[in-house]
């Protein structure tokens, strides 16, 4: 959970006091395991206002107030668990709490009450969820399987004292899906460590099937610490990695790690992400990710990556400005096969300061995770859920096109088409010469939105400068945001996600991924596909409205 120093200045006098009197307490005063009391019965609808014309259509929202970091990622009894960092009493950043929803499909949410609340250990930091089938922790049994949640606390009255070691790892369960949580009476389970660390915090759980039992990876500043635990309860120091390794230049946050099959061999892998704040490829927060071997408690780069990071540097899951935090859900059953992902979609440098008044921010669309075969190693891809897809609208098709300056592909005088929408094309290469071609989205308003590709450059690009408010923060639109074509051969394809506030590209198969935010005032109503310095074969382009 990031937490940039100048954030606490803002906060003000009577939360430290609130927070100074519950720290007061002493934790032998507190029942060895109480539920949560601090918990509003009920959330509110979502509000509705002003702020209508930015909120998300088919991505995550919250209610109303402030949110962050996905939290507590979890698949049980047909249900997609998210829980995420929450402010229910600010739209800006203040004590945390874990907002919850559930959703049978990945895109349809539904709002549950407040799942974990400040206490005298201090606030609820980001963390994760599993399933403890096998009733490892002994908080459930087999008609009732514990769903538990592993989080960071952090006691912000030590911290405003000058204390370093105020962050450490909790726990907390749930034996009826998740509704109501009781925590853990020997919290913390891995207290601060000897000599104390200041960032200690966000960890992510699995099952290790090599070893059965729990392994867990979390965040030490500029690097990673792995765990090892029978029941959840009781933890063991295996190993750290990471310092010296992928980018730097700010702290590392919010770690996941898990094996993946790779798509054409099979063989297995194992992927650690890694968020950063700051020092991502185009400014601010920014999620990379690592391919190597885990095993005798250590993890370690596999040669081929290790080569691709010395010769290119850091790897992005995505390269754009707003796709943070990221981790993936656990217990997806064995017979879906998908490692799912979402990320918090904004950035540290301007999410405080954007328009949104009665709610703040969204996360992305849930994407699937794979790993593909390249000529230099396994790489990374993502693609948005194939539930999405169920969701389209009979689309505007066109196809075998020379275009040469520019071709209107879709226009709407309301806009309501191009307000959610998804706009796949697909490039001849080979029969093409241009040196750029571009998606131009525009509105009434004659803001424009363009995104494409630079074949000089070989790669791919978004351009927010002209998309729709500004004013708020003078690093949200400062230049074009770029990112490198991964992905080879001549067929070129964009995959492109349209929301009221956002936009996700996904090119070559989700080789390369871009996801921005905007706030425009009016919907696109005209997407237009343009070329500079030459022609390019249109093969495809079809605009699907999403229901």
């Amino acid at each position: 959970m990031c937490v940039p120093a100048a954030f606490y200045r803002l906060l003000p006098v009577s939360i430290y006091l609130v927070f100074a009197l519950c720290g007061s307490c002493s934790r032998d005063e507190r029942p060895a395991e109480e539920p949560d009391r601090a918990l509003r019965a009920t959330y509110r609808q979502p509000t509705s206002g002003a702020d209508d014309k930015w909120r998300a259509a088919y991505h995550f929202t919250p209610p109303e107030q402030w949110m962050n970091d996905p939290n507590g990622l979890v698949y049980h009894d047909g249900e997609y668990h998210l829980f995420y960092q929450h402010y229910p009493d600010s739209n800006v950043w203040g004590p945390m709490h874990w907002g919850h929803a559930v959703s049978t499909d990945l895109l349809d949410w539904q709002h549950l009450p407040v799942a974990l609340a400040p206490d005298s250990l201090g606030y609820i930091f980001s963390g994760c969820a599993v399933m403890d089938y096998g009733n490892t922790s002994g908080f459930g049994s087999e008609d009732r399987p514990a769903m538990v949640a592993i989080f960071t606390h952090h006691d912000e009255t030590a911290r405003a004292g000058g204390v370093v070691g105020h962050q450490s790892q909790s726990i907390a369960y749930s034996t009826d899906r998740g509704r109501s949580w009781t925590k853990y009476g020997g919290n913390p389970v891995i207290p601060n460590p000897t000599p104390p660390r200041a960032d200690f915090r966000d960890p992510k759980v699995i099952w290790n099937e090599r070893t059965d039992s729990w392994l867990m990876v979390l965040a030490a500043k500029d690097r990673v610490v792995f765990y090892e635990s029978a029941d959840l309860k009781t933890w063991s120091k295996l190993s750290e990695w990471g310092s010296g390794q992928g980018a730097h230049g700010g702290i590392w946050e919010c770690p996941d790690l898990f094996p993946l099959r790779e798509n054409t061999s099979g063989e297995t892998y194992w992927v650690l992400l890694s968020s950063l704040n700051a020092g991502g490829p185009n400014g601010g927060s920014a999620t990379q990710y690592f391919i190597g071997e885990f095993s005798d408690g250590r993890f370690t780069l596999n040669e081929s990556f290790a080569r691709r990071l010395a010769e290119e540097g850091p790897q992005w899951i995505d390269y754009g400005r707003d796709n943070y935090a990221g981790v993936t859900w656990s217990d997806v059953p064995k017979e879906d096969g998908r490692r799912l992902f979402v990320g918090w979609m904004s950035n540290w440098t301007y999410a405080q300061q954007v328009p949104t008044e009665t709610w703040r921010n969204a996360m992305t669309v849930p994407r699937a995770l794979q790993l593909q075969r390249t000529e230099k190693g396994p790489i990374l891809t993502s693609l948005p859920v194939r539930e999405l897809t169920e969701h389209r609208r009979p689309g505007v098709e066109l196809a075998d096109r020379r275009i040469e300056g520019s071709l209107t592909v879709f226009e709407d005088e309301r806009g309501q088409e191009l307000a959610a929408s998804e706009i796949v094309i697909e490039i001849d290469l080979g029969k093409s010469d241009a040196a750029q071609i571009r998606l131009v989205l525009k509105n009434e308003a004659g803001d424009e939105l363009k995104l494409g590709y630079n074949r000089r450059a070989n790669t791919y690009f978004t351009d927010r400068r002209s998309a729709g408010r500004q004013a708020f923060s003078d690093s949200f639109a400062t230049g074009v945001h770029t990112a490198p074509r991964i992905g080879t051969g001549e067929r070129l394809s964009l995959r492109v996600l349209l929301d009221r506030n956002s936009v996700e590209l996904f090119a070559d198969g989700g080789t390369t991924v871009m996801t921005d935010i905007y706030f425009i005032d009016s919907p696109w109503t005209t997407a237009i596909i343009e070329t500079t310095g030459g022609a390019a074969a249109l093969t495809k382009s079809t605009v699907f409205p999403l229901g």
